[in-house]
């Protein structure tokens, strides 16, 4: 992750988060030194996770349900119709926050949810992917908790 940024987290994904913060901590304070080239590759993926781990829990929003009016926002399962006809139902969250959800995650920093932040039902959002632009319409956007 580049820079601090706020991130909405449901209160299972946050606990979970912390503890396996707290965990990869405790590991890293217990370690014994090694020069092994695979222990030391270990350490630094640890490391960095660490680090990202603790940017997503600096300042996160947790939980809190967004309104319901059909504005696509974190926090809010959005359906999106393609122009073919098919729909795609998911959770504007973070990918880290995937535990038991019933439903798939997009990440709000992603190039479609990117497009779908701040649309409106009805609202066509373009997005760039390898080899052109593709058009969403966003059918449906209601909080979490409502769906």
């Amino acid at each position: 992750m580049t820079g601090t940024r706020q991130v909405w987290l449901t209160r299972d994904g946050y606990a979970r988060l912390n503890e396996e913060l707290l965990r990869l901590i405790r590991e890293r304070a217990a370690e014994v030194p090694s020069a092994d080239e695979d222990v030391v590759a270990e350490r630094r993926e640890r490391d960095q996770r660490i680090r990202k781990l603790q940017e997503m829990l600096q300042d996160p929003v947790i939980g809190d349900v967004p309104p319901d009016d059909g504005v696509a926002e974190p926090g809010m399962v959005v359906t999106v119709a393609y122009p073919d006809g098919d729909e795609e139902t998911f959770l504007l969250a973070e990918r880290e926050d995937a535990g038991r959800h019933d439903v798939e995650i997009c990440s709000p920093h992603s190039p479609l949810g990117r497009a779908l932040v701040g649309a409106r039902e009805g609202d066509e959002c373009r997005y760039e992917v390898p080899g052109g632009v593709m058009t969403v319409r966003l059918a449906r956007a209601v909080p979490y908790d409502a769906h």
